[in-house]
């Protein structure tokens, strides 16, 4: 039977009968891009099969990363190319023949066409190394002592959700060890511890638990969002956080959890020249919190490595996790279940795929994962658990037919799988090849220590590797803290406990364990870490070093009688290192101190660095507080707008742009004032105009009705006269010419009303042309106005104000002393 392309899997079956029909089955590697997921009950061949897969994926040159939290994975180096009875002898179980296992195994292999030399192949080209967490029985790997900062492809920080994910990763995996579930989003040991990570990974910082442990109960900032950290998450109460970490962290089998191998994606799973290794990380002898956290941080530092690679369309790597109980269940949310589902939803643009295997469906989030592309099921215990896979598969099935598959998986025997990929073809029972590894069952941990030819990379080779993290390299072993509190302090229920410190180092030349004298009178104070001034000075949060320096605040007053200016300002200044006998004021470091920057409580376990500076005499602080005076006299002024004509100063800590619509409103209020002067000036004219142009209107009115009535009049009056006259019966030219007379009377009476009309309405033309020029004089002048009071509100200038030496008045001079490294 010839080999199949792609990852060589077994034959396909008859359903019916469950034997081979001789066609081999491959997996196309690349359909593994889009993950894949294993179910089967206990016997029905899942472990066989999964470790079928990974032979045969590094058989391909492709690097594994398994993840076992039973011990069935380590099975994987149990390969023996000469397939001699000795070889089996350690690995079969009490009571059976070694000879017989050989026997069964070199025909079993020979059945399904391998070769010893691909054995020896498989085994020579390819190291495997078991890694043990917490423990030396394997390979120890350091997921504690060193806690870097994760770092992109070229070196440089990794992007802000990467570190996000890697940082939420750590600190669940820290507060499920000690029992403590806090929510992401809003717990406060999670919000606090992952603040503290995030500001010394942005500092480029590398931690370690015990840097971590002083900074919960000092934390280096003074709020959580806006809320102040005593508030939000009291100090007592971080004590006691603390305490539990300190509890883990004393505890001498915890060691093993910060040494060993550094946590490095690539050096794990590619050699120097590039080509693929196995990292099995063996979990049996842990309990269920610390395979959470193992789990957690390995797959967050993946997902940080991954992120900081080019896309790939082929496989580059194959993660695959053994029995997936508690890592991604379908209703809780334990840390490990984001970076599984972050890999499911991403790592097939970078070549990577995940291959879950469980033996119980309702093990696995399905909405998360329905999208997988290779489904490989074997025998179920229920049709209940049939029923759930198969509500699972549902949307990536396609076109299948569901009740057939159903139907073929209640069927299925032992070592015979239902294969389906999305895209390809039809769904195939699959009888899976026998694997070159010896299946032993779970290992224990004694005997992973003694698996053979496994490689155990030295700790320091991690950091020739190419593209290695910032933790490769050797790791420096945990340091364990002093005890915490007394028996006595903890029993009498103490609320302040004194921070976590490492033992105190010897001291150096330029340290003394008891503070310098200092001269008499002066204040003497210890810097809090927190400050958000602090950094500027390298202050570090549980630094054994104080350095000196002074803190100086001064008060000055700015005043100009002639402007109405009197304005006072509080400033303070750090001057360090103190290295000579006087301070130069121009070389101050300029901050913004309150009183809880400054401690009067003296840190325990520190070394007082011995300044150059005279701190003992007296004449050294009266010189600052001189100098300091003199160097403001001389140099400090300050400058206010100001606008003379409104007779107005720029206000404290007003903007040019607030002071300029201060300036335009005063104007404007000053325009509508003149304004208002002119209009009551010109009211009274303005009245009369109208009422005169009213009178006007009325008389021309009532003289045009009049002419109206007697043009009628007139009208009447000619018809009736003349008409009466001449066909009245009187035919006299007498009679006629009189009638005549009266009417012409009329013509002239309606003429001369007329003219009256026409007169009065010139009166109200000319009435109402002086009214119109009123008006047009008073908009004149009030656009004017505005005018000039835009141009006096423009008028700013600057003015300076230099200080006097009664103006300045030094109100602290103080000893302050700086926590370093």
């Amino acid at each position: 039977m010839s080999r199949p392309e792609g990852l060589y899997v077994g034959e396909t079956t008859d359903p019916t009968d469950h034997t081979r029909t001789g066609e081999a089955v491959g997996i196309d590697p690349a359909d593994l891009t889009t993950h894949g997921v294993i179910v089967g009950m206990t016997g029905s061949g899942k472990t066989g099969l999964g470790i079928v897969l990974l032979e045969e994926a590094l058989s391909q040159d492709i690097p594994t990363l398994i993840i076992d939290p039973k011990g069935d994975m380590g099975n994987l180096l149990l390969t023996f190319p000469r397939l001699l009875p000795e070889d089996f002898a350690p690995w079969v179980p009490a009571g059976a023949d070694a000879a017989e296992t050989a026997t069964t195994w070199t025909r079993g292999l020979a059945d399904w066409g391998i070769d010893p030399t691909d054995i020896g192949a498989l085994r020579a080209e390819h190291p495997m190394t078991v890694y043990t967490p917490g423990s030396t029985a394997g390979v120890p790997v350091d997921l504690i002592g060193s806690l870097a900062p994760p770092v992109g492809a070229t070196g440089a920080p990794a992007d802000a959700e990467a570190t996000h994910d890697e940082i939420e990763a750590l600190v669940q995996g820290l507060l499920a060890l000690v029992g403590v579930s806090s929510d992401p989003m809003s717990g406060r040991e999670h919000v606090l511890m992952a603040n503290i990570v995030a500001q010394a990974w942005a500092a480029g910082e590398t931690l370690d638990l015990a840097t971590l442990l002083v900074r919960i109960q000092d934390p280096p900032m003074r709020k959580l969002g806006v809320i102040e950290v005593d508030t939000f998450f009291p100090r007592k109460d971080r004590t006691e956080l603390m305490l539990k970490l300190n509890g883990l962290l004393a505890s001498p089998s915890f060691a093993a959890w910060g040494q060993g191998a550094p946590l490095d994606i690539e050096a794990m799973l590619w050699n120097p020249d590039g080509s693929a290794r196995a990292a099995v990380i063996y979990m049996a002898h842990l309990s269920d919190e610390e395979r959470q956290m193992v789990v957690t941080r390995l797959l967050s530092k993946l997902v940080a490595w991954m992120r900081a690679q080019s896309g790939s369309t082929t496989l580059r790597a194959l993660v695959y996790m053994d029995e997936v109980y508690g890592f991604v269940p379908p209703t809780a949310a334990p840390p490990s279940k984001k970076p599984l589902l972050t890999l499911f939803k991403q790592a097939r643009a970078f070549g990577i795929g995940v291959v879950l295997a469980t033996q119980n469906p309702v093990d696995l989030d399905y909405k998360a994962i329905s999208n997988a592309g290779t489904w490989l099921i074997g025998r179920l215990q229920t049709d209940r658990d049939k029923q759930r896979l198969l509500d699972g598969m549902s949307s990536a099935a396609g076109t299948v037919d569901m009740a057939a598959t159903a139907a073929t998986i209640s069927g299925l025997a032992k070592r015979e799988f239902l294969l389906h990929t999305t895209g390809g073809k039809p769904p195939r029972t699959v009888g899976v090849r026998w694997a070159m590894s010896y299946l032993a069952g779970p290992l224990s941990k004694d005997q992973v220590g003694r698996l053979p030819d496994m490689d155990r990379p030295s700790i320091a080779a991690a950091s020739d590797v190419p593209g290695s993290g910032p933790t490769a390299g050797a790791t420096p072993p945990v340091s364990t803290p002093t005890a915490v509190a007394s028996a006595t302090g903890a029993a009498a229920g103490a609320t302040h406990v004194e921070a976590v410190t490492a033992p105190v180092a010897a001291t150096a030349e330029d340290e003394t364990p008891a503070m310098p004298t200092v001269a008499e009178g002066t204040p003497v104070r210890y810097l809090d870490p927190a400050a958000p001034w602090a950094a500027s000075l390298g202050a570090q949060a549980g630094g054994p070093r104080l350095q000196a320096a002074i803190a100086v605040r001064v008060t000055l007053l700015y005043d100009d009688d002639s402007l109405g200016v009197r304005e006072t300002e509080q400033i303070e200044a750090i001057f360090a290192p103190l290295v000579d006998s006087r301070v130069d004021p121009t070389k101050a470091y300029s901050v913004d101190y309150d009183d809880r920057d400054l401690r009067t409580t003296a840190p325990t376990g520190v070394r007082y660095v011995i300044p150059a500076a005279p701190i003992a005499n007296k004449t050294y602080f009266r010189n600052i507080e001189a100098d300091v005076k003199d160097h403001l006299f001389r140099n400090r002024t300050t400058s206010v707008s100001v606008n003379r004509a409104l007779k107005m100063v720029a206000r404290p800590g007003e903007t040019p742009e607030e002071f300029a619509q201060r300036c335009r409103d005063s104007a404007s209020a000053n325009a509508d004032a003149d304004a208002n002067r002119i209009r009551q000036k010109l009211q009274a004219r303005i009245g009369k105009l109208q009422q005169a142009v009213t009178a006007e209107q009325q008389k021309a009115a009532q003289l045009q009705s009049q002419a109206a009535t007697s043009r009628n009049s007139e009208l009447l009056s000619i018809g009736g006269s003349v008409l009466g006259a001449l066909f009245g019966g009187r035919r006299s030219a007498r009679s006629i010419s009189s009638a005549v007379n009266r009417a012409a009377s009329g013509r002239a009476r309606t003429q001369r009303t007329g003219d009256r009309m026409e007169q009065a309405m010139a009166r109200v033309e000319d009435k109402t042309a002086d009214l119109n020029a009123l008006n047009d004089q008073l908009a004149q002048e009030i656009t004017d106005i505005v005018a000039h009071w835009n141009d006096v509100a423009a008028t700013i200038e600057t003015a300076t104000i230099p200080l006097e030496k009664t103006d300045i008045t030094v109100d602290q001079v103080a000893l302050v002393w700086v926590p370093t490294t």
